[in-house]
């Protein structure tokens, strides 16, 4: 059981979140429980889908930006965020299981994308402090410098919703995926 408490439905949330809710259920035709625990907050859950939404609109694909999640999951230990981004991974950016896998351990099946993650993991693992051959390595897949700051973006956001559920032990409302182990 969640150590926050989640709104049981979008009723329950409070009254500047319930449009917001509506709108995740509209596009996801559910409201998984990461998004009725940030509706405690209004303003961060906003914030969330603010950010998230600009990100949507950004030059990497949806694919790769699974992948970062998933990396960044495995990476920060997050159970709930690995359940989730296996989930949406797998049916809606139909990536496989080895590349589920790959994504897990900070790589790519990819040659392109494998550079993203692998600089997204540094980024994360060394909590920003990546060196000038993990940034040459990445512009040299093709990565221009707006792409690298959306995947610092990804690595940020995903790290609010690993820490958030970490905080929180939020009910998986997903097939549960676990990490093998938080660094």
């Amino acid at each position: 059981m969640s150590r926050l408490p989640i709104p049981a439905t979008i009723a329950d949330a409070p009254e500047p979140s319930r449009p917001l809710l509506e709108s995740v259920k509209k596009q996801f035709g559910t409201v998984p429980n990461l998004f009725r625990l940030a509706s405690t907050s209004p303003a961060a859950l906003e914030g969330y889908l603010g950010v998230a939404g600009a990100l949507s609109k950004g030059s990497l694909p949806a694919a790769t930006r699974e992948r970062i999640a998933l990396a960044v999951a495995e990476i920060n230990g997050c159970d709930y965020c690995l359940s989730a981004h296996s989930y949406i991974g797998k049916n809606l950016a139909k990536l496989d299981d080895a590349e589920i896998a790959a994504n897990r351990s900070g790589r790519s099946n990819d040659p392109k994308a494998d550079a993203a993650v692998r600089f997204a993991a540094k980024v994360t693992s060394q909590r920003g402090r990546v060196s000038e051959d993990d940034l040459r390595a990445v512009r040299l897949a093709g990565y221009d410098d707006a792409q690298i700051v959306e995947i610092v973006q990804h690595v940020a956001l995903n790290v609010w919703t690993n820490y958030l559920n970490i905080v929180a032990e939020t009910d998986i409302d997903f097939p549960v995926v676990n990490a093998r182990a938080a660094a």
